[in-house]
């Protein structure tokens, strides 16, 4: 397979200043996509399974958001940045604080295992470097695996703070925070979610904020894993990281712990999917035999919720168990991966799920200060790059 990179694909929109004015430009520059996203909420099964019988969605969506701004008015009272960018999104956009503040505090409000979900089961991310690396160069590369409603608010965009570093991300239209990114100083992070059942009633900025906090401020992986790691936060997540100097590493989080994962002694790769790997984490993993209930969305009922974790790892182990340098296009082939069968579903690399689905496929270098992103199945993945 080759690694081609297109051109004219999803642009990457520009913002700079201080967190209001970027706030204001990311609302103005999305405003229409924002607003296309609110009205498909009502499609959201997960979102939609919350919602009372007797109570009309009007009313329902007005209280989730008034819960919402609630939430992360008490999250983020220690962080009156992220509140203004919130409000300068909301006010660029032409919409009440609230509506911004419901998409940024699903991510923490829908996150829990027990049966209802709106978090996907399937992400895949791979880090390499060293003698594991064509190039040499540490590279990850990563398949985010989400709902494909939510495809059409994927964006690109490149963030000029007055304070802190420059970076690129991956985020949604409403999204403050950062799913992916790279930054000026050679610092890449890349999200998976992940399943924990200790969960903390007490409220905390959602993951991608953390992430994008980290993207402005630290400049190595061990920065950004002791700030992160010492953050309140709400939600399970498995980050990987690089630095432009070489080091990688899966950082593994739940709303109360933390553990850091290396390679072993003369690997230079890391790999994984939505599992834990360390002890201290798998003790606050959702059970083994964990299955989603009937307050989980239809497709998803009677399924076993670490299923396509479990496949997803064997599968890498064997890919990449090889031992040999790989090049973009060696990562790519590997997260366009149907299974030996070649016919791709819920639980290949490649994910093409009833429910789930691959919607964006990302290669992030941090020494190169750039990163290329495909909206779409790893399998069709035609790259733009965006570099710094």
């Amino acid at each position: 397979m080759t690694s081609a990179v297109a051109a004219g694909g999803p642009q990457v929109a520009v913002f700079g200043g201080d967190d209001r004015r970027i706030g204001l430009m990311q609302g103005e520059a999305w405003r229409a996509r924002i607003h296309a996203a609110r009205s498909d909420l009502a499609a959201i099964e997960a979102f939609r399974l919350q919602q009372p019988r007797a109570v009309p969605y009007a009313l329902y969506r007005w209280l989730a958001e008034r819960r919402a701004g609630r939430y992360l008015g008490q999250a983020l009272a220690a962080s009156p940045g992220w509140l203004e960018r919130l409000d300068g999104i909301a006010h660029g956009a032409g919409l009440a604080p609230r509506s911004i503040h419901l998409f940024n505090a699903l991510e923490p409000l829908l996150s829990s295992v027990a049966g209802c979900t709106a978090l996907p089961q399937a992400c895949t991310a791979i880090a390499i470097r060293g003698r594991r690396s064509a190039s040499g160069e540490p590279v990850i590369a990563r398949n985010f695996d989400y709902l494909p409603l939510v495809q059409p608010y994927h964006a690109m965009r490149e963030l000029r703070p007055t304070r802190g570093y420059r970076s690129i991300d991956f985020t949604t239209v409403p999204m403050a925070g950062a799913i992916d990114g790279v930054n000026e100083a050679g610092l890449a992070i890349a999200y998976n979610y992940a399943f924990a059942i200790d969960e903390d009633d007490r409220p905390a900025p959602p993951v991608s904020m953390l992430i994008a906090h980290a993207l402005r401020h630290c400049a190595s992986v061990q920065a950004a894993i002791d700030w992160i790691g010492g953050q309140p936060r709400c939600g399970a997540a498995l980050l990987m990281l690089a630095d432009a100097q070489g080091d990688i590493a899966a950082l593994e989080l739940s709303s109360t712990r933390c553990a850091v994962r290396r390679p072993a002694a003369g690997e230079d790769l890391l790999c994984h999917s939505n599992a834990f790997s360390t002890v201290r984490m798998r003790e606050v993993e959702a059970p083994v035999d964990a299955r989603y209930d009937d307050r989980a969305p239809t497709p998803l009922r009677g399924e076993r919720l670490h299923e396509s974790s479990e496949l997803r790892d064997a599968r890498l182990a064997v890919l990449l168990g090889r031992d040999q340098a790989l090049s973009d296009a060696d990562l790519l082939a590997v997260l366009a991966d149907h299974g030996d069968s070649r016919v791709p579903g819920e639980c290949t690399l490649c994910v093409h799920g009833s429910y789930w689905r691959t919607t964006a496929c990302l290669q992030l270098y941090p020494a190169r200060r750039s990163l290329r992103y495909a909206f779409d199945t790893a399998c069709n993945a035609l790259f733009d790059e965006h570099a710094l």
